[in-house]
């Protein structure tokens, strides 16, 4: 229920049509997104979903496509396949007091012809050349970053804050370890650098099990570079797990292997591990210093050397404080409050800007109050 201060929004919450909302396996973002809106839900808000007809969350949902595009094999013709479902949410703007887009800049054009605020997530990377001058030229738009680190590309744009991702706090089960093998968890992709997960497993001499999901355009990579160190005994690929074995994977784990070599925007299963009480190991790209504290929740490193020598200091950390990291940064409560703040400010922003626009000019009530005009 909402209290005194809070006030009822009409929201729309615009997912992509990727995955279902939420993802039966991988899906960052259509996750965060079902825990956003069924949170806003709780808290007495109106939200209305706006995702694949395949969707669960406890939300009102309408839906343009059927299903998500993945299952159906659509993923090439999704930039085409949005618009629809984008026409639908600006044609009916009215309806809402803020419409929040997790589509990157698809929904920047649209925005720009309604006068309801509307708000963008951008949860990808940002450092693509291509996609720069896109970003500039709708560089009034509001958007949120996931890390500051995003922002490193574009810092002109128009951030109006950044907003850690969330989870509910029940989802994964603390285990108090102290975990039996390393876990690696995600996508198979060079930036994620599996093969240095391998690496220093065997550097270090444990078993290493990788619950991974392989993307097409990802296919080649996987089986010329990663399926070669499978073979050891101690490496055991698993592909894709779903939500509900979360819990075991990661709670049964000593400690996460996070060696991404790129500029990582957030990095959900760092805080999906630490839910579980288990350490993070990391090299320190991107968003990973916001989220780790080093020598706390985990540890950062750059060489193989210094990754093995992590894996072994691992046993000095407290799976215990992991958790309250978790639960003091990382709820979903945590994620909502911030987003409240952020739609009451241009909400609040818009209404003011409306009665602006509505007072008459001083040489107006001049005219009227001497009785002039014709």
């Amino acid at each position: 229920m909402l209290n005194k201060a809070r006030r009822r929004l009409r929201i729309a919450q615009v997912a992509p049509l990727y995955e279902s909302v939420p993802p039966i396996l991988y899906g960052g973002t259509e996750r965060v997104v079902a825990y956003l809106t069924e949170e806003l839900i709780r808290r007495g808000h109106e939200v209305t979903l706006f995702a694949s007809g395949d969707s669960t969350a406890a939300a009102p949902i309408e839906a343009v496509q059927p299903a998500a595009l993945r299952q159906r094999g659509l993923v090439p013709w999704g930039n085409s396949l949005h618009l629809p479902m984008l026409s639908e949410v600006f044609d009916n703007a009215d309806r809402f007091d803020v419409i929040h887009c997790h589509l990157d800049y698809w929904s920047f054009p649209f925005a720009r012809m309604v006068s309801t605020p509307s708000i963008t997530t951008l949860h990808g990377r940002l450092d693509i050349p291509e996609l720069l001058g896109v970003y500039r030229y709708y560089s009034e738009a509001p958007v949120v970053s996931i890390s500051d680190a995003q922002r490193e590309p574009l810092p002109e744009l128009n951030w109006v804050g950044t907003v850690h991702h969330g989870l509910p706090g029940e989802l994964l089960r603390f285990n108090p370890g102290p975990g039996k093998y390393l876990a690696f968890l995600g996508r198979i992709s060079p930036e994620k650098r599996p093969d240095l997960a391998i690496e220093v497993a065997q550097r270090v001499g444990m078993p290493l099990k990788i619950a991974a999901k392989v993307d097409a355009v990802d296919q080649e990579y996987f089986e010329s570079k990663i399926r070669p160190l499978l073979e050891g005994e101690d490496v055991e690929f698993i592909g894709e797990i779903s939500e509900r074995e979360k819990s075991e994977f990661l709670g049964n784990a000593m400690a996460l292997l996070f060696p991404v070599d790129w500029p990582e925007p957030f990095g959900l299963v760092m805080i999906e591990a630490l839910a579980c009480g288990t350490p993070v190991i990391a090299r320190p790209c991107g968003s990973v210093p916001e989220v780790l504290r080093d020598g706390v929740s985990g540890f950062m490193a750059l060489t193989v050397e210094e990754l093995v020598d992590a894996v072994r200091r691992v046993p000095s950390l407290s799976r215990r404080t992991c958790r309250a990291e978790f639960e003091s940064r990382f709820t979903v409560e945590v994620m909502v409050e911030n987003y409240e703040r952020l739609y009451y400010r241009l909400v609040d922003e818009s209404r003011r800007r409306v009665r602006s626009d509505c007072r008459p000019s001083r040489a107006i009530v001049q005219t009227l109050a001497t009785g002039g005009g014709s």
